[in-house]
């Protein structure tokens, strides 16, 4: 169940009723075609979105942000510009019911050395103390072709952060997320 601070538990079934996941993770996969492609990224969109609401709060793709930025954190990035916060307290300004919506599952290890897009999820706190983003829609699993199998869905659940595959975009999502990598 999702939590509501004002009018209790929202059901799962509320939630699909607001908001369409296949329509909003087509919306994902179109952030991600403004990635630029290189052989050594994929490119991801990424969207924040209010589940009562179905409301988009950011948006990003890889490497919209300066430096070797990954489109969840693309996301954060910007939200906490718009507030003038660090990136770390980003999650204060979310609403109770925040989703991140993805089209490739968050990475779970950063051979640059940043924080993984994973951590950053986890990092991500209500000012309760409370994850802030309850839920990742993500539109395919990562490949393993730069850093072996990814255990990034496993550590969101350790977490308590619910993951679910939104189906239907998968051939269209690996399209677009290998651009520019060799075949």
């Amino acid at each position: 169940m999702c939590r509501d601070a004002e009018s209790g538990p929202i059901s799962q079934e509320v939630v699909d009723h607001v908001v369409d996941h296949k329509a909003l993770m087509q919306e994902a996969l179109e952030e991600a075609k403004h990635s630029p492609p290189k052989p050594s990224n994929f490119c991801v969109g990424a969207l924040l979105v209010d589940l009562e609401t179905g409301e988009v709060i950011s948006r990003g793709y890889t490497l919209e942000v300066e430096g070797n930025t990954h489109a969840e954190q693309c996301c954060l990035i910007k939200l906490a510009q718009a507030y003038d916060l660090s990136e770390e307290r980003v999650g204060e300004v979310l609403p109770p019911n925040t989703a991140i919506y993805t089209i490739m599952e968050p990475c779970n290890l950063r051979l640059s050395g940043s924080l993984p897009c994973v951590d950053r999820i986890i990092r991500t706190k209500s000012k309760d103390g409370t994850p802030a983003i309850k839920k990742v829609y993500l539109g395919v699993k990562e490949p393993e072709k730069f850093v072996g199998e990814n255990k990034g869905r496993a550590k969101l659940e350790q977490h308590g952060i619910e993951c679910i595959h939104v189906p239907g975009l998968e051939a269209e999502i690996l399209k677009v997320a290998t651009a520019g990598h060799q075949n």
